[in-house]
């Protein structure tokens, strides 16, 4: 394997290749990870590059020209290979789904970043501050699905990675030192097995923000909408944001235009999508508006929980402590404690270890560290 120069990397778009590759990966301890994809340019996206870094190379994988990932798999299954990535959740579920790869042994620099306490997490501002790396962007939101791609693309994807390895390294020594490794590790494990969202997706309209303000005749518009959206991006192979914003749908739901000309008052179509869909659009409305008041939709509200004076000091007090730790540790609140977890803790009230340790949102690290601190505020409050 070729030593890796400061701008060169290996093209990976046949089987053999990759073969040869996953020869090298083998033999690794660490390896950096990052992919693109196509989400901003087609209905149902896919990864169109996965970039991994060794110490000593950096490869740019073709995932459209090769069908066959299963030599991939081992390696990222792997508990002796730590696999590097910068917000993994999105690039977990990816692999997932297009390849059924699972990743073990995972390290977010990301998520590291943020129990460190730094302001800003993203790779851009991170590599900046602790390398003094500039990366240029220009090329995030372009077509990654095009092909060929230019050489300069292709470069870009390339050295987002390079940097991932050494960032694990001067963040781990980092949080060891600061007594956090093993908070983020446990973050990891967690993060390491999230999966993509079910593709059953019918009804649209409770997923959709903005549907609470609606009535149910609304509700039942926007239902129409949102499935000739989808019907129209899927046809077209388009991502639903090019076809009707989100804004402009629930416009379209709250005036419910039944003619052209009331379409157009409402000014939510460009003249264009007046052109393409001005007319389905009037369809999908009036179709709503035929459905008997009986069969309409209902917005599923969860019902305000009746929380016991008691229980909402406990909320209080435990807060009061999560927000004094976080200033002290400088870090953001919510990794310490979610306002989900204070809830739950406040409504059990664990006044043991053990207890405390059942609670389902709680996890090991905090029970550990902070277990004694939270069972002194409950006793406290009664």
């Amino acid at each position: 394997m070729a030593k890796r120069g400061a701008h060169s990397y290996l093209i990976v778009d046949s089987i053999s290749k990759l073969e040869k590759f996953a020869g090298h990966l083998d033999k690794q301890k660490i390896i950096g990870v990052d992919l693109e994809a196509d989400s901003m340019y087609h209905f149902k996206e896919k990864v169109c590059l996965i970039q991994i870094a060794t110490q000593e190379a950096t490869a740019v994988i073709d995932p459209l020209q090769i069908t066959d990932f299963s030599v991939l798999k081992p390696v990222f299954g792997r508990g002796d290979i730590q696999k590097i990535f910068h917000g993994a959740d999105y690039d977990v579920r990816s692999l997932y789904r297009d390849f059924r790869i699972s990743v073990n042994n995972l390290f977010d620099t990301e998520l590291a970043c943020r129990f460190l306490g730094f302001k800003e997490s993203g790779l851009e501002a991170v590599l900046k501050k602790r390398f003094n790396v500039i990366l240029n962007k220009k090329y995030q939101r372009k077509d990654w699905s095009k092909r060929p791609l230019p050489k300069d693309m292709v470069a870009y994807a390339a050295k987002d990675v390079t940097h991932l390895v050494p960032l694990a390294k001067s963040l781990h020594q980092e949080l060891k030192h600061k007594g956090r490794l093993s908070w983020v590790e446990e973050e990891c494990a967690y993060l390491s097995r999230v999966r993509p969202a079910s593709t059953d997706s019918s009804p649209l309209f409770p997923g959709f923000k903005g549907a609470g303000k609606l009535g149910p005749r609304g509700l039942a518009v926007l239902e129409e909408l949102l499935q000739l959206r989808k019907k129209i991006a899927q046809q077209q192979d388009r991502p639903l944001f090019r076809i009707i914003g989100n804004k402009s749908i629930l416009t379209l739901a709250e005036t419910s235009p039944q003619s052209m000309g009331k379409l157009m008052k409402t000014g939510a179509l460009g003249a264009k999508q007046i052109d393409r869909y001005g007319e389905a659009v009037i369809e999908a409305v009036k179709k709503a508006m035929e459905i008997p008041t009986k069969n309409l939709p209902k917005y599923p509200r969860k019902a305000a929980p009746n929380v016991p004076a008691i229980v909402a000091k406990r909320v209080k007090e435990l807060r009061s402590w999560r927000d004094k730790l976080a200033k002290n540790l400088e870090i953001d609140p919510a990794i310490i404690c979610t306002k989900a977890l204070i809830s739950a803790i406040a409504v059990q009230r664990p006044l043991t270890a053990g207890n405390l340790a059942k609670i389902k949102e709680i996890k090991n690290w905090q029970a550990t560290e902070f277990g004694s601190d939270i069972i002194d505020v409950l006793k406290t409050v009664g």
